[in-house]
């Protein structure tokens, strides 16, 4: 796989994750937020396994340790961003998300104790301002729904960086499948513990659960490991940021959702950065 086939894949990932925001926002007044998350991850995980049943049957003891790091970070991810979007537009919280474009190559500078090239630093500071647009409202406050949404985006970061290590000394089918198991273990157990568990009872409540569960969990979550062995923490980081476009334009088709003009000019500036800062990445697929 070249690193423009990955690049591609993770595109169609931030479609399928763009998609999650409007189901989420959905199911989310009916059902338990842990419900929901236990639900989409569940379902995901026993696809997968039922359809990759012989590849992942047999694994081994550092497969299952490094997919239950990264399923933690996952069922993180997924709790700030549910509880987040009960208190901010299905759009905003996408955006706010993709802060992640900036936590990415920051986390990288310490981890390679490098400095950014020059396109990713203007598109970093680009993304930034675009954000400030999205996060600080007229009356210059920040909602708890906002800040669980940056939360979620530092979640996201760790999970790319650690995703792209682990990929290179396992498997990456069988860790992007295992990661749902995890995921879901941790957030069934918080479930029973916080919440009183129910299943949908409407056929909208069904097609939004199934919705996150097979094209949002089962191919975004699976197909992200394996593509981002062909390419850079930072290339999937800025194409992942790509996630809020998608939801914006699927939120105000369906949702009939209405960021105003200062939420779509930093939206804008969003995807102006994101598309200076990806151009400057380069990398020769590795076959490790």
């Amino acid at each position: 796989m070249t690193q423009r086939q990955a690049n591609l894949i993770l595109a169609t990932v931030s479609l399928a994750w763009g998609t999650s925001y409007i189901f989420m926002k959905i199911a989310v007044e009916a059902i338990p937020t842990l419900t929901i998350i236990a639900l989409r991850f569940g379902l995901a995980f026993l696809v997968m396994s039922a359809i990759f049943s012989k590849k992942i049957i047999h694994v081994d003891t550092r497969t299952l340790k490094y997919s239950a790091i990264v399923g933690a970070l996952l069922a993180g991810i997924f709790f700030a961003i549910m509880y987040g979007v009960q208190t901010t537009t299905a759009s905003t919280a996408g955006f706010l998300t993709s802060t992640t474009v900036i936590l990415v190559p920051i986390l990288q500078v310490f981890i390679t104790r490098k400095l950014p090239n020059s396109k990713i630093a203007w598109g970093v500071l680009i993304v930034m301002i675009g954000l400030s647009f999205l996060v600080i409202g007229e009356d210059f406050t920040i909602t708890t729904g906002a800040l669980l949404c940056l939360v979620a985006a530092l979640f996201y970061a760790i999970h790319i960086i650690v995703t792209n290590r682990f990929v290179r000394k396992v498997d990456a089918l069988q860790l992007g499948i295992y990661q749902l198991g995890f995921a879901t273990l941790y957030v069934t157990i918080g479930a029973f513990v916080f919440e009183t568990p129910v299943l949908p009872n409407s056929a909208i409540q069904w097609t939004a659960i199934l919705g996150m569960a097979l094209f949002c969990s089962a191919y975004g979550f699976v197909m992200q490991p394996i593509a981002q062995k062909y390419t850079t923490p930072e290339s999937a980081g800025f194409l992942f940021s790509l996630e809020p476009v998608f939801s914006a334009i699927l939120a105000f088709i369906f949702l009939h959702e209405n960021m105003g003009l200062q939420g779509y000019f930093g939206a804008l500036l969003i995807l102006v950065g994101v598309l200076i800062a990806n151009g400057s990445s380069r990398k020769q697929p590795n076959m490790a």
